[in-house]
């Protein structure tokens, strides 16, 4: 709010209430607003009368606008050694705290040889939150954070494929958001990717990296501040590198994921998902069925607006079609959806459903309007969208486990329109101007 009064110049008079207020019960959030303004120690509610109908002043109409130049971007930096080089970036917010690969003019000019696109081929675009700049994110930016993570070529592709989507992988939040990233067809075995044991661990560089690019990304091009546009207390260590996989679709029995989402299976797909929990599975319980544990488990998940996202093993998922009669994930998405009760109380009394699923049900939406009606006991189905749950194979088929997630899947992007080659051996190409991304997040070109 007060960055608002310096950027635009808007008349804003501030209050503040003691915290925390999430997770506080009413009493205690009542006592906040009929006690004091911690920083004045007057009354909060005598300000706020106070506030809304005493006259602005002469200073206070006047315009608070800061002005600010329009920064002189350079596309290089000064020579330097290169301790003063990575010391620089760390001090300016450029990094994620890791060591990075200088991106040298020379370094940046071989990644780009991974993509048949233009250097300046539009990717997206992005608001910048220190200078308040509509930046545009180009096919060299991309380069620019692939070589800092430490991709090769041919990860650039991929890389082009996730800016195109306008998803940073750090969400503007008081919440530790996680994103994760699914890679779906032919790339995934040329360049190396992991689909099977430890896919999810620290086993593979190429997994390793392009997770890595795409915090980089968020954080190079404005959209990553700390204490302007993050403001999680804790954080969220799969930040790091995103919960990068690829799935193994030669060991599933189901067809792959981006087929699910209407994409041809010859056709290299990165699919973007983004939420807060993880709950690996302890093994293929002995005691319960696979379908009771799951329930236990996707009890504890918030199931905000019916999503859910299940990692699991090929043992797993062909014992599932085998055995359970799901021929396909979307059969297990239903036996979720129709298996998988809560109690209203339950529900409601999570922090995230009742910060945005309440004022739906407030304005009408259903079934949440319904849900919200009911006495605290009755039992909903809070998975109630089959279509909503995402069943992702992955593993190397050691032992049956699996992975629940409250990861909500936002987007797929094609990666095969920045291959150096396209799928049919001729080199890609694209009108620079044409189908401009829609993206919401970019870059400045130094």
């Amino acid at each position: 709010m007060q960055a608002d009064t310096s950027f635009f110049g808007a008349p804003l008079r501030f209050m503040y209430t003691p915290h925390p207020v999430v997770s506080m019960p009413p009493s205690v959030l009542r006592g906040y607003i009929e006690g004091k303004d911690p920083k004045t120690g007057r009354p909060l509610l005598e300000e706020v009368l106070e506030a809304l109908t005493r006259p602005y002043t002469a200073d206070e109409s006047r315009n608070l606008a800061v002005v600010r130049p329009t920064p002189q971007r350079r596309r290089l930096l000064e020579p330097n050694t290169e301790e003063n080089l990575h010391r620089l970036f760390v001090e300016r917010g450029w990094s994620d705290g890791l060591p990075i690969i200088l991106p040298t003019e020379e370094r940046v000019a071989a990644m780009l040889a991974g993509t048949g696109q233009p250097p300046d081929k539009r990717v997206g675009k992005s608001l910048v939150v220190d200078t308040q700049e509509n930046l545009e994110v180009t096919v060299e930016t991309v380069a620019i954070a692939a070589v800092m993570a430490g991709a090769k070529p041919e990860h650039l592709p991929v890389l082009c494929a996730i800016a195109s989507t306008g998803q940073p992988a750090i969400q503007p939040s008081t919440l530790p958001f996680t994103s994760a990233l699914l890679v779906n067809g032919p790339i995934r075995n040329k360049i190396g990717m992991n689909s099977g044991m430890g896919a999810l661990g620290p086993y593979n560089s190429v997994n390793a990296v392009i997770g890595r690019a795409w915090t980089l990304m968020s954080i190079l091009w404005g959209y990553a501040r700390r204490k302007q546009t993050f403001w999680t207390s804790q954080g969220n260590n799969y930040t790091y590198n995103n919960l990068c996989m690829a799935e193994n679709e030669e060991r599933s029995v189901w067809e792959p994921f981006h087929v699910q989402k209407g994409h041809r299976r010859e056709e290299s797909v990165v699919s973007l998902f983004r939420g807060w929990n993880l709950i690996n599975s302890t093994g293929a319980a002995a005691r319960r069925s696979w379908g009771d544990e799951v329930k236990l488990q996707m009890q504890a998940l918030p199931a905000l607006y019916s999503g859910a996202t299940l990692i699991l093993d090929p043992m797993l998922a062909g014992h599932l079609k085998d055995y359970q009669g799901f021929e396909t994930p979307m059969d297990a998405g239903r036996w979720i959806s129709e298996n998988i009760r809560m109690t209203a109380s339950q529900f409601w009394r999570n922090d995230i459903i009742d910060m945005l699923v309440t004022p739906l049900a407030l304005a009408g939406v259903q079934p949440y309007a319904d849900w919200k009606k009911l006495p605290a006991d009755a039992l909903i189905a809070p998975y109630n969208k089959p279509a909503k749950i995402n069943i992702l194979v992955v593993g190397g088929e050691t032992s049956p486990l699996w992975k629940v997630s409250d990861l909500d899947y936002t987007v797929s992007a094609s990666i095969d329109k920045w291959l150096a080659e396209s799928p049919d051996g001729t080199r890609g190409k694209g009108d620079r101007d044409s189908e401009e991304a829609p993206g919401a997040y970019g870059s400045p070109k130094s």
